[in-house]
């Protein structure tokens, strides 16, 4: 008795794994577009980065931090980047980039709509907001497994996994974002006769999108988090280098891969909590 009944045992895991073949099976060809969609967009974005001579990008670094936070920053940015192609890795880098903007990208297009959505009907976050939690409290690598089932290994599948792990901040405070625009704004932009898609796109989104800033910063460094877990089932950059290092316990290649990541994932992180800054709509 102490044991529970095998008897009432519910074999759930079963009847997952026939409704995903059954997805397979039937939405193929709609599987394989996504596959098609992903691996194109994915393998502009690796050339083009690729194509950029690395002084260039370092100095675009730079720039850019300097635009968004002080020269101090911009100057330490670009000698921490310089760092990655010191240590061997900048290759590794850009393939890592890559990945993490198209993972980005998706989420943004796929997650900032929802959001919106959400912020004018409650039906539908009553419904959506218990998948997000669901989706933010799940493992990890629980991603992986219908990445591979739907795409094979490869850099598409861990783009996927990448994308659904990291898609549900920017959806909760697009959601919030919208909901928090003062009722008198609204009510003033009505007055003067805007309709309701002038309303979002000139009144709530600009007065939002310093929240929506902060999702997408969320969201960026969650695809950063998966870096490493998504190299487990093909994605190339510098995840491989880690799960290479573990392999062969080899400790210099994985400090040099793991400080890369870091690097890279620091300045990511600050250069988008710094852009979140400069969108603050004026009182």
């Amino acid at each position: 008795m102490r044991e529970f009944p095998e008897a009432i045992r519910i074999k759930l895991g079963i009847y997952v794994e026939i409704f995903i073949e059954w997805l397979r099976e039937d939405f193929s060809g709609f599987f394989d577009a996504i596959k098609s969609g992903i691996l194109w967009f994915l393998m502009n974005v690796q050339d083009i980065l690729l194509f950029i001579p690395w002084w260039l990008i370092i100095i675009g670094v730079v720039l850019l931090a300097t635009k968004v936070r002080n020269v101090k920053s911009g100057v330490f940015y670009g000698f921490l980047i310089f760092l990655i192609g010191a240590f061997g890795l900048w290759e590794m880098m850009i393939l890592t980039l890559a990945v993490v903007l198209t993972s980005v990208v998706i989420s943004l297009l796929v997650g900032i709509p929802i959001g919106i959505v959400m912020a004018y009907s409650d039906k539908l976050e009553v419904i959506i907001k218990p998948l997000l939690d669901a989706m933010q409290t799940m493992p990890s690598f629980v991603y992986l497994i219908p990445a591979i089932m739907f795409f094979d290994l490869g850099t598409v599948p861990a783009v996927f996994a990448t994308t659904i792990y990291s898609v549900p901040p920017v959806i909760r405070l697009t959601n919030l974002a919208i909901r928090r625009v003062p009722k008198e704004v609204l009510e003033a932009a009505k007055s003067f006769g805007s309709s309701p898609m002038q309303t979002l796109i000139k009144v709530e989104l600009p007065q939002a999108m310093p929240t929506i800033m902060a999702g997408i910063n969320q969201t960026t460094m969650m695809a950063m988090a998966m870096v490493v877990i998504s190299s487990m089932i093909g994605a190339k950059g510098l995840g491989i280098n880690v799960l290479t290092a573990i392999n062969r316990i080899d400790i210099a290649m994985g400090f040099e891969a793991g400080v890369s990541i870091v690097i890279l994932a620091i300045i990511i992180d600050r250069i988008t909590q710094s852009a979140a800054d400069k969108f603050k709509y004026p009182e």
